[in-house]
C-alpha cells in the first residue's frame, strides 16, 4: 500500500509533461493503494461477523477491483503508442478489443453501481444477491469478472509485445528497457487474475454441491486454503509493484522524462527500505497481539528513526556530489596555465578533467569533447576519453543541426558511426552551439541518468569555454605584446632619426643660414631642409595608413577592389570578382569596430596569398577569386590556385597573422576558417552573423 501510494503520488507530482496518460497511471497506482487499505481493513473486522464497518470497505474494495484491469490494460495501450498513429498495426490490432473491455467494464460498474447484486456483505454473506442480474445463487459479476479481467492483462501483454510508433525521445530505448519489466507485471497480474478465478470456481462448486449455505461457513471451514490464495495473491501484487516502480524509476516509463534520474531511484528504494520495516514491525505485533498503543509507539519510533538516516544519507550524498564536482567548478589554474604561451601544462589538465568526469562521475566506455562552431578555433582539438583515440569525424555540422533548442537533451545515434559513442549531447554557449559531447554506452550496461547527463553538458560547457577563454587571452597578450614590441621599435626608431639625424641637420642649417643668407650656405641649408623633409616623408609613408576613412567612404567591397587594383596591383596574374548585391548592402551596414575588424582579417588574408602562394620554381600564374554573399550568414570567400598550405604551423613565423585575426573575427561573433590541398589551391572563409 505505501509502496504504490508513493508512486502514484511521486507521478502525479513530478511527471515532465502532465498527460492524460501519466495522470491515469497515478491514480491508477492510488487505487491499488486503495485496494489494500480496503483488504486490510477488511481482514481486521473480520469476515465472519457482519459490521457496518466492514460493510463499507467491502463496497469500497469493488471500485479497484473492478476498475484495475481496465486501467493497467489502458495504461500500456497509452504507453505503446496505440493513440499515436491510428493507422498503425496496433491500433488496427487492439481497436476493437479496447472497446470491447471497454464496455464489459462499464457494465460490471453498472452492475455494481446501479443494479447493485452485491449492495452489501451481508447479501454476500448469505449468498443471496437478489438481483435480475443473477446466476442462480450467484450474481454475474462473479462469472463476468475473472473473464474481463483475464482479457485486459493478455491484451495488456499483446500491446507490450508488438508496440506502436512513440513520439517521446528515447522512446524505442526506453521501452526496449522496461519491456522485461512492464511484461513480468502483466504476468504476474494474469496469475492473480486466475487465481480468483479459482477461488470463484471453488465458491461455485461448493455451493453447487450444497455443502455451502453462508460465505462466513466456507471461510471457517476453509481457512487454510483461502489464507493461502489470500497470501499468494498480496504476494504477487507486492512483487508486481516491485517490478513496476523499478520500471518506474529506472526508465521514466509513465513520468514523461527523457531520461531517468538517479535521485528519483535512491528515493524509490528508501521507500521500499521503509514499507519494508514498517510492515514487518506491525506484521510481528500484530502476531504476538501486542496492545495497539506499544504498536502506535514502535511505529512512530520507526519512522523517526527512519527519517534520521534519510537526513544523513542526504547529507552524506551531497558532499560526495560536491567532491565529485570539485575539480568542474574549481579550476581556475588552467585558465592561468594556457594563458603561458608554449606551455602544454594547461591542455594536459584539461584532458585529466575530461577523464575524470568520464571515468568517475559518467562512467562510460568511450567519450569525445568536439568544439565546433565559433569557440572551435580557440578551444583546440576534440579531446577524448580513453586518451588517444581517433578524433576524426564526419557528419558533425548535421548531426548538431539535429538539436533545434538549448533544451534539448541527448540523442542516441547509430552503433558504429561515431567511434563507439551512443549519445550525443548539444553543447551551448551565449552565441549557440559550441560544440558536441559524444557517449559511448556505459560500463555497467545502464542508462545515464538525467543528472548525469545535465553534469557532463555543464562541465563539458564550461571546459570548452575555459579553454577558449584561456586561447582568447594567450592570443590577445601574444598581439598586445606585438603592438608593444611595434611601438617600441617604431618610437625607438622615430626618436634616433630626430635625434641623431634630423635635429643636428636642421642645427647646421640654422647656422648656416644665419651667417649667410645670401651665401653658398643658404643653398646648401635649403639643400640639408629638402632632404630632412624627405627622411621625415619616407617615415610617415613607412607608417600604416588607417583603414577606416576608405571603409567609410567606399564600403567594405569598394576597399578591398582599392587594396587590389592600388596598392596590389601586379601581385596577383587575375582577381576575379562575385559580389551580391544585397550581401554588399548588408557589409556597408555593418558597425565600425566589425567592420574594421573583418577589413583587417580580409586584407591579411590577401597579403598572405600574395606573399606565399606563387610558385617561383614553375612560374605559374596566380589567380585570386573573391566571393561575397549572403545567404545564411555574411560571407567572403578568399580563394587562390596557388602552392597551397602543408602544414599549417610548420615555422614560428607561420599562420600567426591569419590566427590573431580568426582571434578577433570571434571577439565579434564571426568565424575564419582555412582550407587547403598542397599545390592546388588555398580557400580562407570570413562569416559574420546577419544579427551583427
Amino acid at each position: 500500500m505505501m509502496l504504490m501510494a508513493w508512486l502514484g503520488l511521486t507521478i502525479l507530482l513530478n511527471a515532465e509533461r502532465r498527460s492524460w496518460g501519466t495522470r491515469l497511471a497515478g491514480i491508477g497506482l492510488l487505487m491499488g493503494a486503495l485496494f489494500f487499505v480496503a483488504h486490510t481493513a477488511i481482514l481486521g473486522f473480520g469476515l465472519d461477523l457482519v459490521s457496518r464497518g466492514l460493510a463499507f470497505w467491502w463496497q469500497i474494495g469493488w471500485i479497484p477491483v473492478v476498475g484495475l484491469p481496465w486501467v493497467w490494460y489502458t495504461l500500456l495501450l497509452w504507453y505503446a503508442g496505440y493513440w499515436d498513429d491510428p493507422q498503425a498495426s496496433l491500433h488496427r490490432r487492439q481497436r476493437l478489443w479496447f472497446i470491447s473491455v471497454t464496455l464489459l467494464g462499464i457494465g460490471l460498474f453498472a452492475i455494481l453501481l446501479v443494479v447493485s447484486p452485491l449492495e452489501n456483505y451481508e447479501q454476500a454473506a448469505l449468498l443471496n444477491p437478489g438481483g435480475a442480474l443473477s446466476l442462480g445463487q450467484f450474481p454475474k459479476i462473479v462469472i463476468l469478472y475473472p473473464i474481463y479481467s483475464f482479457l485486459c492483462m493478455v491484451l495488456a501483454i499483446d500491446a507490450l509485445r508488438k508496440p506502436g510508433p512513440t513520439r517521446r525521445a528515447f522512446g524505442e530505448l526506453a521501452r526496449e528497457r522496461a519491456r522485461p519489466w512492464l511484461l513480468g507485471v502483466s504476468i504476474i497480474f494474469l496469475i492473480v487474475s486466475l487465481l480468483v478465478a479459482a477461488i470463484l470456481g471453488l465458491v461455485v462448486i461448493w455451493v453447487s454441491l450444497g455443502s455451502l449455505r453462508q460465505l462466513p461457513d466456507f471461510l471457517r471451514q476453509q481457512a487454510l486454503i483461502i489464507s493461502l490464495f489470500d497470501l499468494a495473491i498480496a504476494s504477487l501484487i507486492g512483487l508486481a509493484v516491485l517490478l513496476l516502480g523499478e520500471a518506474v524509476v529506472a526508465y521514466e516509463v509513465f513520468t514523461g522524462q527523457a531520461l531517468p534520474r538517479h535521485g528519483f531511484l535512491r528515493q524509490w528504494r528508501r521507500a521500499i527500505l521503509l514499507a519494508a520495516g514498517f510492515g514487518g514491525v506491525v506484521s510481528f505485533f500484530l502476531l504476538i497481539n501486542f496492545r495497539e498503543i506499544y504498536t502506535i509507539l514502535f511505529s512512530a519510533l520507526l519512522i523517526t528513526a527512519f527519517y534520521a538516516l534519510l537526513s544523513w544519507r542526504s547529507y552524506t550524498e551531497r558532499q560526495r556530489f560536491i567532491d565529485d564536482l570539485r575539480p568542474f567548478v574549481s579550476n581556475q589554474s588552467l585558465f592561468e596555465s594556457l594563458l603561458a604561451p608554449g606551455e602544454l601544462e594547461g591542455k594536459q589538465r584539461a584532458e585529466t578533467i575530461f577523464n575524470a568526469l568520464c571515468r568517475d562521475v559518467l562512467n562510460a566506455r568511450v567519450a569525445y569533447l568536439i568544439p565546433l562552431g565559433a569557440s572551435a578555433p580557440l578551444a583546440g582539438p576534440p579531446l577524448s576519453f580513453p586518451s588517444g583515440q581517433s578524433t576524426d569525424f564526419s557528419g558533425l555540422p548535421e548531426l548538431m543541426r539535429q538539436f533545434t533548442t538549448a533544451a534539448a537533451v541527448a540523442l542516441p545515434i547509430p552503433p558504429g558511426t561515431h567511434r563507439g559513442a551512443a549519445w550525443a549531447v548539444p553543447l551551448w554557449n551565449a552565441r549557440g552551439p559550441s560544440g558536441l559531447l559524444l557517449l559511448g554506452d556505459k560500463r555497467d550496461g545502464g542508462l545515464y541518468t538525467q543528472e548525469e547527463i545535465e553534469i557532463a553538458q555543464t562541465s563539458s560547457e564550461r571546459l570548452i569555454d575555459t579553454l577558449a577563454t584561456a586561447e582568447f587571452g594567450q592570443r590577445l597578450m601574444l598581439l598586445q605584446r606585438q603592438r608593444i614590441t611595434e611601438t617600441q621599435i617604431l618610437d625607438q626608431q622615430t626618436r634616433r632619426i630626430l635625434h641623431d639625424e634630423i635635429l643636428p641637420d636642421l642645427h647646421t642649417a640654422l647656422l648656416k643660414l644665419s651667417s649667410d643668407r645670401e651665401s653658398t650656405g643658404a643653398r646648401e641649408a635649403i639643400e640639408l631642409l629638402s632632404s630632412s623633409h624627405g627622411r621625415i616623408s619616407e617615415l610617415l609613408r613607412e607608417m600604416p595608413a588607417a583603414a577606416q576613412p576608405q571603409l567609410k567612404k567606399q564600403g567594405m567591397v569598394g576597399a578591398l577592389r582599392h587594396l587590389l587594383e592600388i596598392e596590389m596591383a601586379n601581385a596577383f596574374d587575375s582577381v576575379h570578382w562575385q559580389v551580391e548585391s544585397d550581401a554588399e548592402l548588408s557589409l556597408s551596414l555593418l558597425p565600425s569596430t566589425t567592420a574594421e575588424v573583418v577589413y583587417y582579417a580580409a586584407r591579411e588574408v590577401v597579403r598572405n596569398a600574395a606573399r606565399h602562394a606563387r610558385n617561383d620554381a614553375t612560374r605559374t600564374p596566380l589567380n585570386l577569386s573573391i566571393r561575397v554573399h549572403g545567404k545564411e550568414n555574411l560571407e567572403i570567400i578568399v580563394d587562390d590556385d596557388g602552392v597551397g598550405i602543408s602544414e599549417p604551423d610548420s615555422g614560428p613565423d607561420t599562420g600567426h597573422g591569419l590566427a590573431l585575426h580568426s582571434t578577433l573575427m570571434a571577439v565579434i561573433g564571426g568565424e575564419l576558417s582555412l582550407e587547403s590541398e598542397p599545390g592546388k589551391f588555398t580557400r580562407v572563409r570570413l562569416s559574420i552573423p546577419r544579427e551583427t
